[in-house]
């Protein structure tokens, strides 16, 4: 999914000759903290905080507050996570959408982008979810599909990423199956490391899990 496929032509600007009263308005009127201004030619001329404009003169335009505008955006044919990232790193409320010619082609919302985010990692499905840790020389996705589908499941999205303090890869999956017993006990029979799991048979996973902890003591 690209940014162009989310992209909300349609969604409000304002010139760098409106007075703030106005753009003010329009932020209530489609309830967010951020608008895109634009210059005369309708090039992105930056983005501008409902804050800043409530500490301005309601009566001056846009122009005054060229200083105080954010110049970030990403554009039409990037990855629709590039939208994410930037919603993060400058804590906007809009993202704008400006092609390589300067030109402001529509903006993204962070209400649209959550909702987006949500149906790309599939919250809504129904299913378990495991999350693993392990060295990232040993992450293998075949195997892992592999172990998973001897439990007539299959995996419906896989995520990973490093965790800085550990420097181990975690991995977090989400499955067809709401019960999770024996394909946790799948992974741990192959030495998979377990961090967390999200499922149906909770309380008897952890109960299993206590007994082999049990049997492992004993054994020492």
């Amino acid at each position: 999914m690209l940014v162009s496929d989310i992209t909300e032509t349609g969604f409000p600007h304002a010139g760098l000759a409106a007075k703030i009263s106005f753009v003010l308005r329009l932020m209530d009127d489609y309830d967010v903290q951020h608008i895109s201004v634009t210059s005369a030619e309708e090039n992105f001329a930056g983005l501008i905080s409902k804050q800043d404009l409530l500490d301005a003169d309601e009566n001056d335009t846009l122009y005054k507050l060229q200083h105080k505008m954010v110049h970030t955006s990403v554009l039409p044919q990037e990855y629709f996570l590039a939208a994410l990232k930037t919603t993060v790193q400058f804590d906007v409320s809009v993202v704008p959408v400006v092609a390589s010619t300067g030109e402001l082609q529509g903006s993204i919302t962070a209400k649209n982008l959550l909702q987006r985010i949500n149906n790309f990692c599939g919250a809504e499905e129904q299913g378990a979810v495991i999350v693993l840790e392990m060295d990232k020389r040993n992450f293998s996705f075949g195997e892992l599909s592999r172990l998973i589908e001897t439990n007539d499941a299959y995996i419906t999205q896989l995520n990973t990423r490093t965790e800085p303090s550990t420097g181990l890869l975690i991995a977090s999956i989400r499955i067809n199956k709401k019960e999770v017993s024996d394909i946790v006990a799948t992974l741990q029979r192959y030495d998979y490391t377990i961090r967390h799991y999200f499922g149906e048979e909770l309380y008897e996973n952890e109960l299993k899990e206590n007994f082999n902890l049990l049997m492992n003591y004993l054994s020492i």
